[in-house]
Order: C-alpha cells, then sequence, then structure tokens
C-alpha cells in the first residue's frame, strides 16, 4: 500500500485569514529574524503580512490552511516574496510543492524566479535544491534567481 501525498491547494488570502497568517508569521519567521538581528514585533510582523496581501495564497492541506505562498509576476521575472509553511507540516515536501508551481509558471512564460532569504534561514537549501543561485546579497540576506531553463525545442540548430 502505498503512502498518499496530502491534497494541496492554493486559494486566494481572505481578511478572514489575517488571524492564521499573523499566527503563521510569527511561529516561522520570529526565530530567524531575531537571529539576523531584525524587528519581529508584532508591528513588523503585520507590516510584513499585508505587504502584497493581493498576491497571498493560503495553501491548504487537505483542506485546512498549513501556510502561505505570496508570488507575483512582474514584467520581467516571477518574485517570491514570502513562503511559510506551519511549524506541524514542515519537512513534507509542502513548500517544495508549491514552489514548484511558481516554477511552472515561469518556465511556461520564459521568466526567471528571483526571492530573498535570510542567511541563516534553511529554507535556503530548498532552494538552492530547485536550482535557485545566489547572484547578490546585502547584509542580512541572500538574493536568489532561478533562470528559466531552456527546452531542446527552444535551442538554435
Amino acid at each position: 500500500m502505498s503512502v498518499q501525498e496530502p491534497a494541496l491547494t492554493l486559494r486566494p488570502a481572505l481578511d478572514a485569514d489575517e488571524r492564521f497568517l499573523f499566527e503563521l508569521r510569527k511561529a516561522t519567521m520570529t526565530e530567524h529574524l531575531a537571529r539576523a538581528g531584525e524587528p519581529a514585533d508584532d508591528a513588523e510582523h503585520r507590516a510584513r503580512l499585508h505587504y502584497r496581501y493581493d498576491a497571498a495564497r493560503v495553501i491548504c492541506v487537505d483542506g485546512a490552511p498549513a501556510g502561505l505562498l505570496k508570488a507575483y509576476r512582474t514584467e520581467t521575472e516571477w518574485f517570491v516574496s514570502q513562503v511559510q509553511i506551519a511549524p506541524e507540516h514542515q519537512g513534507c515536501g509542502i513548500g517544495e510543492r508549491v514552489l514548484q508551481t511558481v516554477l511552472q509558471a515561469a518556465q511556461a512564460e520564459a521568466l526567471p524566479v528571483a526571492l530573498k532569504v535570510l542567511k541563516d534561514n534553511p529554507a535556503r537549501r530548498l532552494y538552492a535544491r530547485l536550482g535557485f543561485e545566489i547572484v547578490d546579497e546585502d547584509e542580512i540576506q541572500f538574493h536568489m534567481r532561478r533562470a528559466p531553463h531552456v527546452s531542446a525545442k527552444t535551442q538554435p540548430e
């Protein structure tokens, strides 16, 4: 008998999701921000939560909220601004599965995908495994980018 992956869905974040998403942000980011010497008070968490709320998608596992994905397309790239998975769902491949949706959309348009990650955030390993490379950095973050893959169909002969 094979183990079936949980059903994963993404839906737009609603006003009613703010409490869940606020608690999720505190649970997943406070430790990393504190280590980086960045503010991690409620006001900062709320500000980050509301930034690009129009791009926020609630990650649901078997219909129940389990995380957040904020990703949006600009004229030149896709940008992932936040990925947060509830602690009880971490390590199960959910982050990779939702990032694959962004990577597929970007690939269909031959666009790169960019993101920033705190230097000591273990999520950086996932991003590297998915093909993201460090292209720049500042004091607290690595700036990472994944170029679109060139398929055999699009290569010149």
